[in-house]
């Protein structure tokens, strides 16, 4: 006899994935409306200045980590996701790519400007020439919108890792001088938005059921009931046959 079936856990949809959705969204247009298609902002150049013009860190260095937020991280998260097991997961990483790149190329209709080398003498380019228009970085859009869906899955350690790695992905853009800094702004906050979206179709994973719940449905004991770990291997000791009293009332 087989034991009583697991029960399937639904999936979770939080009104902060929406508001995930609204602050994503919120970021673009922000990020959006300084734009100009020949023109960059004083406080823009002077930031890309900044970041464009460092000299101590080696490209190949940094080049790795600029991949990140390359497309083909998309499905290759999803596939570690389906690998172990987390169905959910993989389909979210694969509708959040796609819906970054179609995102990324509307915006990218709507909002016209070029690379920085088109618009800045200064620009200092590291490896190859980004083509195509500027905003918004395709690659910040990525790696927002993979860390955004994969949030909930995420332990402390990794969340932490992954908004650093995102973090190096928009400034190794920048660094390039692939991107302009309200490029990357405007791609991270597409990612989010994207993110938001598709945790509101897929949901989020269950919150686990109670310790004393998984261990009555399984019929194990608890072990830190026990007094001590070896208690738990001992088996259960019986009970005592005492003989009647002699003479014993009713």
């Amino acid at each position: 006899m087989t034991g009583p079936a697991a029960p399937r856990r639904a999936p979770l949809r939080r009104g902060g994935d929406a508001l995930l959705g609204v602050s994503g969204a919120l970021v673009l247009v922000l990020a959006a409306l300084p734009v100009e298609r020949t023109h960059v902002g004083a406080a823009e150049a002077a930031v890309f200045r900044a970041v464009n013009g460092v000299d101590a860190l080696p490209f190949l260095l940094v080049w790795p980590f600029m991949q990140l937020g390359n497309f083909l991280v998309v499905p290759a998260s999803a596939l570690v996701a389906a690998l172990l097991r987390r169905w959910r997961l993989a389909a979210g990483l694969l509708l959040a790519g796609a819906g970054t790149y179609l995102a990324a190329k509307g915006v990218k209709d709507v909002v016209v400007r070029g690379r920085p080398a088109g618009l800045l003498e200064d620009t200092v380019l590291r490896g190859a020439a980004a083509q195509g228009r500027g905003f918004v970085s395709g690659h910040a859009a990525v790696v927002a919108a993979v860390l955004t869906v994969a949030w909930p899955w995420l332990g402390r350690r990794a969340r932490v890792a992954g908004v650093v790695l995102a973090t190096v992905v928009c400034l190794a853009r920048v660094w390039t001088g692939a991107h302009l800094p309200l490029d990357v702004v405007g791609g991270a906050g597409l990612g989010l938005l994207v993110g938001g979206v598709v945790l509101l179709v897929v949901g989020r994973p269950s919150p686990c059921r109670s310790r004393a719940a998984v261990l009555e449905w399984s019929g194990s004991q608890d072990p830190t009931i026990s007094g001590s770990p070896d208690d738990q291997h001992r088996p259960a000791s019986r009970p005592r046959h005492r003989p009647p009293a002699p003479g014993g009332g009713s």
